[in-house]
């Protein structure tokens, strides 16, 4: 167990597990198989691979070799609240923090100022982006 341990270890740092999950490569190991995967060939990928042309740039690879979504870039400005609503403040901090950012959303959507940001968005919304500012 300790030396198939050692090998999922250093094949995860030298990038070669391949996808390769720890139970399957601990059954392979226990069955002395080879268990290190070859390195990504770029010649070797299919087109429906997670690094094809397609990807978009900023996006990592999830642990399922799928791109993950890249954060929303902003168009134009966004404004946030600097600080919780006074009237929010007796209730919990999570709580608060979410229905002043919500309150500042739909101010900012007839200004335009929320920059074309959702409310929820993979990669993070304008939500996300307005908790972690009050947060700060």
């Amino acid at each position: 167990m300790k030396q198939c341990g050692d090998r999922w270890q250093a094949a995860k740092s030298a990038g070669t597990s391949a996808g390769t999950t720890w139970p399957k490569f601990l059954a392979e190991c226990r069955a002395g198989k080879p268990t290190e995967a070859k390195p990504n060939d770029a010649a070797a990928k299919t087109p429906d691979s997670a690094e094809t042309a397609e990807a978009k740039p900023g996006a990592k690879p999830a642990a399922d070799g799928k791109p993950k979504a890249a954060a929303p870039q902003p168009k134009g400005k966004i404004v946030f609240p600097t600080a919780v609503a006074a009237k929010h403040a007796s209730l919990r901090p999570s709580q608060a923090r979410q229905k002043t950012c919500g309150e500042q959303f739909r101010a900012n959507k007839a200004d335009g100022a929320n920059g074309g940001l959702r409310w929820l968005e993979k990669g993070g919304g304008y939500w996300s982006l307005c908790n972690a500012k009050l947060k700060s």
